[in-house]
């Protein structure tokens, strides 16, 4: 029964409905058939009273309803609103999205290749669209009042991270900033910058997934619950999570090593026993028979993680070669249905070239492959058919996880090991976590599964650390660059736009990692003052004394080292004098004594005409020992030289394998050689005796007062102890100073090397300066230097689209041995004084201390794709040029988008009179935008 209130009560809750049906929050809850969950209604109370919000939460939660009610609020008070997310086809997605609801005269669209009613109060955009249009000062600014950042986390990318930091600083203050991250671990940080560089910053984090999460293992026949039963309500609540004591068993077993002792071969015969009973537990499953079971527990509609492109297309083949069915008749009808239209505006011959028809067959059967190589076109209708339950099998990379609303009941992982561009790494908790957060959707789901497949070797421990540990932190990748000094300075300075940089997160975080060592660094000294006065002696200066110590040491040290260093010399020429058939005394080691060279096994390129063995640390001659064994030696088998007692005729039979070869030229040996005595190594008179150096150090320290100290040795360990103690501390203030002003002081070797090439006087930005202004990308400042030398001029559009696509491709693999085609003629004069104007670009950088590891400068020019965009843009058929490429559609058509996007930037860059570039740049422009690239653009 409920309870009656009282009349002031009722009167109070009354008063409470009023206020709240008189905010904006209340009409906007309408709008949705479920009830807000009280993180959403936190943000958009602070929205509504006018703070900027930072929302940490999981994957799925409903971070963008925060928001969508900022595009309300925006819509409500007059303003602009602008929505920013990392990747266009998530601009697409929320484009969409915004229209059904608000409809197509108020939302617009702005991306890289698309731009639909661009001044609607309401425009979705990628977040370097808006970077560009504040570095430009757009009048679309006018009358901006909220910018939303999706993703924001994206600011950890270390190739496009600085751009967010660009618009959050750069925005002007009267816009609100809603940021929307997944959960890192040091929102409070980013939210205190923000704070800072924002104002007023509510930080909502919000850690409790909306679906409950159940983390499993497939081994075998059986689905294994990582972590043992009614412990946390599936990953949510606060319970101990123990791991699963199956699971513990499973991964001992298989580790078992066989039975060692006396009865090997019974205990081999065990060991395949057990082997056998344990594959009959644990193997890992294919991918069909993943599906399947995963079907029959009724976790379909399932993702499975695969890190790599041609894995995800090999597993729908094996999956249809297994006679995989997902779909019935009906399905299967509306599955072609769906397809037919959104693919009916590509020619039929281009169909057979892009595998369509091996395509539709797993989309008829429910299954489908999604990864950046896929044509856009393929991959939004994978996430269309996956969305309405018409795909239930998806194999995708990693790629998937980032940001597109593409949630499943079930999340597969196949291994915890990737490729990360360099080497095979294990995944971060970081990236478990975005690529199990797709598993349960909110609505559908009671809850989610991830599933991860058991492979050999398999630490449980390991799995539940990742799956425990929910969040990472958010690092800043932020660095300036030429193009963001140039608007930097032409709109605020020099002086104003290093204190710009200053406030960057990037700085924000370098200064804080400060505190710690700081603190460190007065300890220290307070440690010093002690040793100071430990070693303080009445005769005279200790801290003196203890330098003069100190040095003669040092000397001593390094005369000792240079005496090892021509030894070694000595030693290794003695090496290399040897010849197959000396007879030599092996001074020291485990082989000393008598022995014959076979081989003097000489480094490359000094074999003296002998096939010996190739050594790039010095010789190591293969020596019959008096005792006839066969050995390589090494140098630290000669601390001396070593010289011929004799020489033998090694017979032309002789087989170092063949014991008996051995024993008989091991009797030789001994019989030529055995008695010989070998000469004793004289040692030489030590350098030191007679160094000038050591003896003026030797004369001063017996000469200073306190040589004749009763308490010299005490003394001397508190001087000990102070010295390595200021060493240390010298090397933290190092630190210090190393990351103090770090952003800063790059921002000055930049400003330096364009004031040397006139592009910047003071706070001046010359004519080219304003040509580099425009230019945005990696290698802003050499298509500068290409126009301002006149690289391109003559070029026609084909030719100019080839040299464009060195500034912006870049291959998924190095592969130096082979040299990419290029177009001959204009076309490769002007591709070969790209890369010399780059080298003279990389010599001056080099003189400023700009440097490339660091993430700030030029890269080397990529010619790969040169040939595939001057096939393309000469009207070349989309069967010809991906043969000829050898590049899946979907990155070709990227690349293409790419080459476009940079030919734009140069049209409008490049000099207006006098010059075909800009004319040529928008034909090029025209002749890319055709056929897949034209019709992949979405919007």
């Amino acid at each position: 029964m409920t309870e009656e209130l009282t009349p002031a009560e009722a009167y109070a809750a009354a008063r409470r409905r009023a206020a709240e049906e008189a905010t904006a929050l209340a009409p906007f809850r309408a709008l949705y058939d479920f009830e807000l969950d009280p993180f959403q209604i936190e943000a958009c109370q602070a929205l509504e009273a006018g703070k900027g919000v930072l929302v940490a939460a999981p994957t799925g939660s409903g971070k963008t309803i925060v928001g969508e009610f900022a595009v309300h609020l925006a819509l409500a008070q007059g303003r602009k609103c602008f929505y920013t997310t990392p990747i266009k086809a998530l601009s697409n997605q929320k484009y969409a999205d915004l229209v059904k609801r608000y409809g197509a005269d108020k939302v617009g669209l702005l991306t890289g290749d698309n731009s639909v009613n661009s001044e609607a109060p309401v425009v979705v955009m990628t977040t370097e669209v808006l970077r560009n249009m504040l570095y430009a000062g757009s009048q679309s600014l006018r009358g901006l009042g909220y910018v939303v950042m999706d993703e924001v986390h994206y600011l950890s990318d270390r190739f496009r991270g600085a751009v967010w930091e660009e618009v959050i600083i750069h925005l002007p203050e009267s816009v609100t900033l809603v940021s929307l991250s997944a959960t890192v671990s040091n929102a409070e940080e980013f939210g205190d910058w923000l704070d800072t560089v924002r104002g007023d910053t509510e930080v909502i984090v919000s850690e409790s997934r909306p679906v409950p999460l159940w983390q499993h293992v497939l081994a075998g026949r059986r689905i294994y619950d990582l972590f043992e039963e009614e412990t946390d309500h599936g990953g949510r609540g606060p319970g101990r999570r123990e791991v699963n004591p199956d699971l513990v068993r499973l991964a001992r077993m298989e580790n078992s090593r066989p039975m060692g002792g006396r009865d090997r071969r019974r205990g081999r015969e065990a060991d395949r026993e057990r082997e056998r009973r344990q594959r009959s537990r644990i193997w890992t499953p294919g991918r069909p028979e993943v599906i399947e079971r995963l079907d029959a527990e009724g976790l379909l509609p399932a993702i499975t993680f695969i890190f790599s492109r041609a894995g995800c297309e090999s597993a729908v083949q094996q999956c249809l070669y297994a006679g995989l069915r997902l779909n019935d008749e009906e399905g299967r009808a509306r599955v072609r249905e769906i397809v037919e239209e959104r693919t009916s505006s590509i020619p039929t011959e281009d169909l057979h070239v892009l595998g369509y028809y091996e395509w539709l067959e797993g989309l008829e059967r429910g299954i489908a492959a999604h990864h950046a190589g896929m044509l856009p076109t393929f991959k939004e209708v994978v996430e269309e058919l996956f969305v309405r339950g018409l795909v239930k099998a998806v194999f995708a990379t990693e790629t998937l996880a980032l940001g597109i609303n593409m949630p499943a009941r079930s999340v597969v992982l196949e291994k915890l090991v990737k490729w990360n561009g360099e080497q095979h790494a294990d995944i971060t908790p970081g990236e478990y976590t975005q690529l199990t957060g797709r598993a349960g959707r909110r609505g559908i789901d009671v809850e989610g599964h991830a599933v991860v497949l058991w492979q050999r070797g398999m630490d449980p421990g390991h799995l539940a650390g990742l799956a425990g540990t929910r969040t990472y932190p958010l690092r800043s990748s932020f660095k300036p660059s030429y193009n963001m000094a140039v608007n930097l300075v032409d709109q605020f300075g020099r002086h104003r736009s290093r204190e710009l940089l200053e406030t960057s997160f990037a700085q924000f975080q370098a200064d804080r990692s400060v505190v710690g060592i700081s603190r460190q660094v007065q300890r220290n000294e307070e440690g010093l003052d002690g040793y100071r006065e430990g070693m303080t002696c009445h005769l005279g200066d200790f801290e003196e004394y203890a330098r003069l110590r100190r040095e003669l040491k040092e000397r001593e040290t390094e005369l000792a080292k240079q005496g090892a260093a021509q030894r070694r010399v000595a030693a290794a020429t003695s090496l290399e004098r040897l010849k197959p058939g000396d007879v030599i005394h092996v001074p020291t080691g485990k082989f000393a004594g008598l022995a014959l060279v076979l081989d003097p096994g000489l480094p490359a390129g000094r074999a003296n005409g002998h096939r010996g063995f190739e050594h790039q640390d010095g010789p190591r001659p293969l020596v019959l020992t008096a005792e006839r064994q066969v050995k390589r030696l090494a140098s630290i088998d000669f601390p001396v030289p070593v010289e011929a007692l004799e020489r033998m005729r090694i017979p032309k039979s002789f087989n170092p394998r063949s014991p008996q070869s051995r024993r008989d030229l091991a009797s030789a040996l001994r019989t030529k050689a055995g008695h010989i005595a070998p000469e004793r190594h004289r040692k030489q008179r030590s350098a030191a005796a007679d160094d000038r150096e050591i003896s003026r150090l030797r004369t001063a320290l017996r000469a200073h007062p306190c040589h004749g100290c009763d308490e010299r040795e005490d003394h001397a360990r508190w001087a000990e102890r102070y010295h390595r103690l200021q060493r240390d501390t010298r090397q933290l203030e190092r630190r210090i100073e190393g990351r103090t002003n770090t952003i800063a002081r790059t921002f000055d070797r930049i400003v330096a090397l364009l004031t040397e090439m006139d592009y910047l006087r003071g706070d001046e930005v010359t004519e080219h300066g304003k040509r580099l202004a425009r230019l945005y990308g990696e290698l802003d400042l050499l298509a500068s230097e290409c126009l301002r030398d006149g690289v391109w001029e003559g070029l026609n559009p084909a030719e100019l689209a080839a040299c464009v696509s060195a500034l912006v491709y870049e291959a998924r693999q190095a592969d130096d041995a082979v040299a990419p085609k290029l177009p001959s003629g204009k076309a490769k004069a002007a591709l070969g004084e790209m890369v010399r104007i780059w080298g003279r670009l990389d010599a001056l950088e080099e003189d400023f201390r700009i440097n490339q590891a660091e993430g700030v400068g030029q890269r080397e020019p990529d010619l790969g794709f040169a040939w595939a965009a001057y096939q393309w843009a000469s009207d070349k058929g989309l069967d010809e040029v991906l043969r000829e490429a050898e590049m899946p559609a979907g990155d070709f058509v990227r690349w293409c988008k790419q080459v476009i996007d940079v030919l734009g930037q140069i049209a409008a860059a490049a000099p207006k009179e006098n010059s075909t570039v800009a004319k040529n740049a928008r034909k090029a422009v025209d002749a890319l935008l055709r056929g897949v690239v034209a019709y992949s653009s979405v919007g």
